[in-house]
């Protein structure tokens, strides 16, 4: 796992028209027993929203399941942070 993906990976998607302001948020930690564990936190904008945390062996195996989760959310419409969506 390289540098860019250790950073947490901030998501949006808005749009006014559904009143949708929504963040997802994934990031990756070591554990105590070597593992990894990815942490996603989820909710509209403006609140603390909702967390879940799954525990992996590998820190490999926790980038691909982040990988595969920041896919899944870019393709229901999120966007990164910093970018404007389409409104």
């Amino acid at each position: 796992m390289g540098k860019e993906d250790a950073c947490p990976v901030h998501l949006r998607r808005i749009d006014p028209t559904q009143n949708m302001h929504r963040f997802y948020t994934l990031a990756i930690q070591p554990t105590l027993f070597g593992g990894a564990s990815v942490i996603r936190n989820w909710g509209r904008i403006g609140t603390n929203g909702q967390s879940m945390m799954e525990t992996f062996d590998s820190e490999d195996e926790a980038a691909a399941a982040s990988l595969r989760l920041e896919r899944a959310k870019r393709r229901r419409g999120y966007t990164a942070s910093g970018t404007t969506g389409s409104s």
